[in-house]
């Protein structure tokens, strides 16, 4: 009898996975590996919701074939930016999601929904910020062929009310080949990112991070491409 009390203390003490909400607006190649990170055992998280800009884009489905919940605003249902996002404000508590990662979600999100989440929204932003802000992809790959860098890479990042300006959490940086294309570039930074942004999951849910002065503190040693 002692020894299954003991069991049920052990179990009780586990601590609950971090619930993350996905905002996407694609083919949700970053949702996928966050999911793979969580199956691989090498991620302590769960998704709780994905939310969509648009519907019927290859991220949702990657969601419902898991029975993930999904929510889709888009903003012509809405009569303004902040209404829209207000109602994704709800479903992200509705899901007592914790972290919010937006993992390339193409609208730029209201500051109340940043303030709600102060600290606990993160993006991730193909080019090593602050080089080649703003833009989706493939525009900052783009952007930096036309400028001749031979580093690339992608950034994660706080999200604040200022477009891909909070504060850094990580990089990963990839050589950029002298027959590199936009698409190919594109490809290398992507596979970074595929690394870098389940890691950056993890350290939040370590509660390792702290944010300082506009820095964020107690990262580990650097995810780097290849």
């Amino acid at each position: 009898m002692p020894a299954e009390r003991d069991a049920r203390t052990d179990t009780e003490a586990q601590p609950s996975p971090l619930a993350v909400g996905v905002l996407v607006s694609g083919r949700g190649s970053n949702l996928q590996a966050i999911l793979d990170a969580i199956d691989h055992g090498a991620l302590a998280a769960r998704v709780a919701v994905v939310v969509s800009n648009r519907p019927g884009v290859l991220a949702l489905t990657r969601a419902e074939q898991r029975n993930i919940p999904t929510a889709v605003h888009e903003r012509r249902d809405f009569s303004s930016r902040r209404a829209r996002d207000q109602a994704i404000l709800r479903t992200l508590q509705a899901h007592n999601v914790a972290l919010v990662v937006n993992a390339g979600y193409s609208a730029i999100l209201h500051r109340s929904v940043v303030a709600a989440y102060r600290d606990r929204i993160i993006n991730i932003h193909p080019s090593l910020l602050p080089a080649f802000a703003g833009g989706m992809a493939p525009k900052p790959q783009a952007d930096a062929l036309a400028a001749g860098v031979k580093i690339a890479g992608c950034t994660v990042h706080i999200v604040t009310e200022d477009v891909d300006a909070g504060p850094i959490i990580a990089q990963a940086a990839v050589p950029v080949l002298d027959e590199d294309t936009t698409e190919t570039l594109a490809a290398r930074i992507l596979a970074a990112e595929h690394r870098l942004l389940p890691a950056v999951i993890g350290w939040f849910a370590a509660g390792r991070l702290q944010v300082t002065a506009g820095r964020v503190l107690g990262v580990p040693p650097a995810v780097t491409g290849g």
